[in-house]
Order: C-alpha cells, then sequence, then structure tokens
C-alpha cells in the first residue's frame, strides 16, 4: 500500500510544474505582443489605409507620434489608436449636450 502523502506530494509537484510552465508561456506571449506593437512605416500606412509618402508627410510636420532610431522611423500600435481617437469628432447631439453644460438656462418668469 502506497502512503497517500507521497501521493499528494508527487500531484502537487506536476501541479506546480504545469503552473510554471503557463506562467513562462504567458511571458514570451507578452513579449512577442510587444513586438507585434511597433510598427515600420509601410505596417503603419497599411494599419492607417494611408500612402506611405502620406506617412513620410506627418511624419516630417509633426503630427503623427513616431520613434527613430537610426535611419529607420517606428510606430507604436497603442500611440496611432491614440492618434485616431484625437481625431474624432463630436456627434451633434453630443455637441447639444455639451453646449447645455456651458450655457445656463434661464429661469422663466
Amino acid at each position: 500500500m502506497t502512503n497517500p502523502f507521497e501521493q499528494i506530494e508527487t500531484r502537487l509537484g506536476k501541479i506546480e510544474n504545469l503552473l510554471l510552465d503557463l506562467r513562462s508561456n504567458q511571458q514570451t506571449a507578452g513579449n512577442a505582443a510587444n513586438e507585434k506593437d511597433l510598427l515600420t512605416v509601410s505596417e503603419a500606412a497599411e494599419y492607417l489605409t494611408l500612402a506611405v509618402p502620406t506617412i513620410y508627410s506627418m511624419v516630417s510636420r509633426g503630427t503623427l507620434p513616431f520613434m527613430k532610431r537610426s535611419k529607420r522611423i517606428y510606430f507604436s500600435r497603442i500611440e496611432l489608436v491614440e492618434f485616431l481617437k484625437a481625431g474624432r469628432r463630436q456627434t451633434t447631439a453630443e455637441m447639444a449636450a455639451n453646449a447645455d453644460e456651458f450655457i445656463p438656462k434661464r429661469k422663466r418668469r
């Protein structure tokens, strides 16, 4: 007859190894995701559905956030999304709601 505590110990060891494997897989997946967050000029152009010369023009005007390392230009996918969101226009209903906040309503006599 085997010792039940030994069985428990071996099972806990297996569980611990599985958890360590899961943790290391998550870390490598996170590193791979971070690498995909940096885009080249052509990838940024494709992501934004713009032409490559337009990307270079926006970089030279300083309207598009970028990073430069030696002669290469890189773009952060997160910063590009924020750039797109910053250009969002308000709907008519949103503008009316904002106007109501700033303009005090007159009381009728």
